[in-house]
């Protein structure tokens, strides 16, 4: 429990959660205040407009009624007042200046009779002043808050004479505050909590999409490649998750290219055991008929020693032969290309083969389209490259037939060898470029099965291609495509 909380303490999602909250939480608490505020004043200053309206109306007709000496008509004016602002539980004093004081008939307060409040004297000095003031707070005598007003009363000459001061309990307007104040804190009660449902939702969004990310990179941490966030979105996050379904797609890839090489690696190993393990055992078997002295005819010994040759030999050729092709597949590894004539290189090569192929009484038809083919490349890879192919074409060639070996200058350069020779299957065709394949056929038995590895990796390494074409008893086609060289580029770039 104690690490859960610890854990919980560091959450990111709490903290996004209590982020989002609190903001949310201030900002409602204050547009609740704000308002309260606003709508006190607003309440307030209503109704002070209106006493003052009712106050200015008052001290202007009573100013009438003083300059028309019309006492008669005043006292019934002054009633319908008094009982139109009862209903609002307001009283109306009419109080002389003491020092310009108006007949005492317009007046129905007597200044040496009460006693003032504080707040009265402040209005109604500022009355005597020629300025309207009003004041509300709390009276102590009533136990209720109270809202005073004066307006000053002038005469003919605009001598202010009087003073009509309103005294009015503002307890309806108060209670229209607290009302108007209990319904804005509901409501900022409610929007806090909204808020926080919100702050939920929001840190949700954040935060499960990570969590899911996390889940993920856990599961593919533990070499669960088929993971995928699943989640679509079109922000970073979902940049993210997408970029995370796309390492999961390559860490699989990996995998699986991973796993191939594995299974290469071991077929290798079991090939290369095979291979060696035949020529070990025949060495093995003659060496140790000779230690013992079985085989004493001379004839005998030379055709054993002969054979014993002969698998070193094989052995030999079979470990320069993964050499080469060790090198080869290395990354690594580059050639060194310099400009080479094409026709050069077949010239060589059917004057270094025509000893074999005459042996099977097999000709070579050798055509080009120009007595100059360049292209960039490494002399000896490219000889050995084409002497596998022919040799191949020789060795699967019936006595008698021909090799056709055809260059073209295209770009790019174009190079076919075909032979009418005994072919590949179609179902073998595919496999003639993988590590230690051989045909079943007798003329393959001396064979490595490293020949058209190596010699697909020569071409790979000078940027060509090759494809193969092939009937049975019909003859086999390779034709290779290398880029050709561009004499004018050299010249440019010298």
């Amino acid at each position: 429990m104690k690490n859960f909380f610890k854990k919980l303490r560091f959450s990111l999602f709490l903290r996004i959660y209590l982020y989002f909250a609190i903001i949310l939480a201030v900002f409602a608490i204050l547009i609740g205040i704000i308002f309260i505020n606003l709508y006190t004043n607003n309440i307030t200053n209503s109704y002070e407009e209106k006493l003052e309206d009712q106050g200015q109306q008052l001290a202007s007709n009573i100013a009438t009624y003083i300059n028309n000496n019309d006492v008669a008509n005043y006292s019934s004016y002054i009633l319908s007042w008094q009982e139109i602002l009862l209903i609002e539980n307001t009283d109306i004093w009419i109080v002389p200046n003491p020092k310009n004081p108006m007949d005492n008939d317009f007046a129905n307060v007597v200044m040496d009779n009460i006693t003032l409040t504080k707040d009265m004297e402040t209005v109604l000095n500022s009355a005597f002043h020629n300025k309207v003031k009003a004041i509300s707070s709390y009276d102590s005598m009533y136990g209720k808050t109270m809202m005073r007003l004066a307006t000053p009363i002038r005469d003919i000459n605009g001598t202010v004479v009087g003073a009509v001061l309103l005294n009015t309990f503002v307890e309806s307007q108060n209670e229209m505050i607290q009302n108007s104040r209990y319904f804005i804190l509901v409501s900022a009660a409610l929007a806090f909590f909204i808020a926080f449902i919100i702050a939920y939702l929001f840190a949700a969004q954040l935060t499960m999409p990570t969590l899911i990310m996390r889940n993920t990179a856990l599961k593919l941490a533990e070499g669960d490649y088929s993971q995928k966030t699943g989640i679509v979105r079109k922000d970073e996050l979902g940049d993210l998750a997408t970029t995370i379904d796309i390492l999961s797609d390559r860490l699989a890839v990996n995998e699986d290219a991973r796993k191939e090489m594995e299974q290469m690696r071991l077929d290798f190993f079991a090939n290369v055991s095979h291979e060696l393990r035949t020529p070990i055992t025949v060495i093995r078997g003659y060496t140790e008929t000779l230690n013992d002295g079985i085989v004493t005819n001379p004839d005998k010994l030379k055709q054993y020693y002969g054979r014993m040759l002969n698998e070193c030999k094989s052995m030999e050729r079979l470990v320069g032969d993964l050499l080469i092709l060790s090198k080869m597949q290395n990354p690594h590894f580059e050639i060194e290309k310099e400009p080479i004539n094409l026709i050069q290189v077949f010239e060589d090569i059917i004057r270094s083969t025509s000893v074999i192929a005459a042996k099977k009484d097999i000709a070579f038809d050798f055509k080009k389209d120009t007595d100059c083919i360049m292209m960039l490349g490494d002399y000896d890879r490219l000889r050995q490259l084409f002497i596998i192919i022919i040799d191949n074409a020789i060795k699967f060639s019936n006595e008698g037939s021909t090799i056709y070996i055809q260059l073209f200058s295209s770009n790019p350069l174009t190079i076919i060898i075909r032979d009418t020779g005994v072919g590949i299957s179609e179902e073998e065709l595919p496999n003639i470029f993988d590590k230690f394949y051989k045909s079943k056929l007798r003329q393959n038995a001396t064979g490595s099965g490293l020949g058209l590895v190596i010699a697909k990796q020569i071409v790979l390494k000078h940027g060509g291609t090759v494809f193969v074409e092939s009937t049975l008893d019909k003859g086999t086609i390779f034709t290779f495509y290398f880029e050709k060289y561009n004499h004018s580029l050299l010249n440019t770039v010298e």
